[in-house]
């Protein structure tokens, strides 16, 4: 597809994937529509959207592939790739104060090693969130709540296929951003 026949929520993500400002990511998210929860069922794959947030890069650097809703109570937030494809792993066993606090320690390489070693120990098929509708920024949309974690994934569409979600981690003071396009 060439960039002159993207529509233009397309055309913005296609010139700011290597990085935007978090303001201006911020109000794209407000400029988009909201996405139904029964629109979400389906495994996606992820990516960043660089915004300056101390987690840019760490979900990729990890090795993770996405998120996959199967329905409204079994939502698996954080898949990893693996030999024998796309796993998911139990976000309650993730050090997400070391992530938020010490983002500089969750980079290194050893930590990368140190998980590689531990996610089969932390691998689960038990769901971890669920999918509902919330009130976000005034907009009611999508939205995925882990079960053990205070963090809330909020998404907004950017194509049928395509979904814009932020982060919403209490303590972190700026949205962390992600994309999710749906597995073919």
């Amino acid at each position: 597809m060439s960039v002159g026949s993207l529509d233009p929520a397309e055309l913005w993500l296609a010139e700011h994937r290597d990085g935007v400002p978090a303001d201006e990511a911020l109000a794209w998210f407000d400029s988009l529509p909201p996405v139904a929860p029964a629109e979400m069922l389906g495994r996606w794959q992820g990516s960043g959207l660089p915004t300056g947030s101390p987690l840019d890069g760490l979900l990729e650097a990890y090795g993770w592939y996405g998120k996959e809703f199967v329905d409204a109570e079994t939502a698996h937030p954080l898949l990893f790739s693996t030999a024998s494809g796309p796993r998911p792993v139990d976000p309650a066993l993730v050090p997400v104060p070391v992530l938020r606090d010490l983002p500089g320690l969750a980079h290194t390489r050893a930590a990368r090693a140190a998980f590689r070693l531990a996610r089969p120990l932390v691998t689960t098929s038990k769901p971890r969130a669920r999918l509902r509708s919330i009130e976000h920024r005034g907009v009611v949309t999508a939205a995925m709540v882990y079960d053990a974690l205070p963090i809330i994934d909020v998404f907004r569409r950017v194509t049928d296929r395509t979904v814009l979600g932020v982060m919403d981690l209490r303590g972190l003071p700026d949205p962390f951003f992600f994309v999710l396009s749906r597995e073919r």
